[in-house]
């Protein structure tokens, strides 16, 4: 690991970055954690390929790590897969966002009755950012149990990580039309489309440039394991560039199946320059999060 963290550090250097902010890390429950790399190593549906993990490490081992690679801010991400099960996950990311100050503390929901009630605790108690996945979840972003809590969330700007793109394989509601609809009754919705929406790229960039409040973060894009299989298409290299203020560094930690390293050269490989990569990488999810 000593290698990796160097590698790490000279892309922070380079660039003359503090640290990085990392807005799309996985902390859950260990016993949620350890069903989440079995079904990763099953190379379940939702999958579909072979999945090493990388750093399948204990809790503070994996903490320790982050650390040493410069990262200031970071997630818990989690998500449930069934109703009941949201709030139990809220209450342990803020146990952990208490005792992990430099995670930005996480919350998700599900849509079920008491879903604006306990996001509303949620937020009252101090939720930083939301994670909502639609394609483990299976949920349409337009039930109604779930316009209460868009609601809510725009009108907090409270940031939700959505995983609403049809990658690494589609679901009953992934895409950029189920989300679309969201964005047109909640414009001031801050929805940061994790992964960048792939593999549907261009639409989710045509979303970032119709509302304000759109981001895109950067978790998987550009690496050699996803270019492989759901490769982004250079002739939108521009609009992303364009969009340069409201792309924000994820990268999937520790669920990935590379070094942490792979993902900062991916994003610099793309050649679109030193300030784009300072703002990706630390500026944006400065501002973004008030730190």
């Amino acid at each position: 690991m000593g290698d990796e963290r160097d590698d790490v550090v000279r892309f922070r250097q380079r660039l003359g970055l503090p640290g990085l902010i990392d807005v799309h890390t996985h902390f859950m429950p260990e016993r949620v954690l350890r069903k989440v790399w079995a079904y990763f190593d099953s190379a379940g549906p939702l999958t579909g390929m072979e999945w090493p993990i990388t750093y399948r490490h204990k809790e503070e081992e994996r903490l320790a790590l982050l650390r040493s690679f410069g990262v200031l801010r970071f997630t818990s991400m989690l998500y449930p897969h069934k109703p009941a099960m949201a709030a139990w996950l809220n209450g342990w990311s803020a146990e952990f966002a208490a005792r992990t100050p430099d995670c930005l503390h996480t919350a998700t929901f599900f849509p079920e009755p008491d879903a604006e009630r306990y996001v509303r605790e949620a937020v009252e108690a101090g939720a930083r950012v939301f994670k909502a996945h639609l394609q483990v979840g299976g949920y349409d972003p337009n039930d109604p149990l779930l316009d209460p809590v868009w609601g809510l969330l725009a009108e907090a700007g409270v940031p939700v990580v959505t995983h609403c793109g049809s990658g690494p394989a589609p679901g009953r509601h992934t895409g950029p039309d189920p989300i679309a609809r969201v964005l047109a009754r909640h414009p001031r919705l801050p929805l940061i489309v994790a992964h960048l929406g792939m593999p549907e790229y261009a639409e989710f960039l045509t979303l970032a440039e119709r509302y304000s409040g759109v981001r895109l973060d950067t978790t998987m894009a550009f690496t050699d394991f996803t270019e492989d299989f759901m490769p982004f298409p250079k002739a939108e290299l521009p609009r992303l560039a364009d969009l340069g203020d409201r792309v924000l560094l994820g990268t999937d930690f520790p669920n990935i199946p590379y070094p942490y390293a792979h993902q900062l050269e991916a994003l610099e490989r793309l050649g679109l320059g030193d300030d784009w990569l300072r703002a990706v990488c630390h500026d944006n999810a400065k501002a973004l999060f008030g730190l």
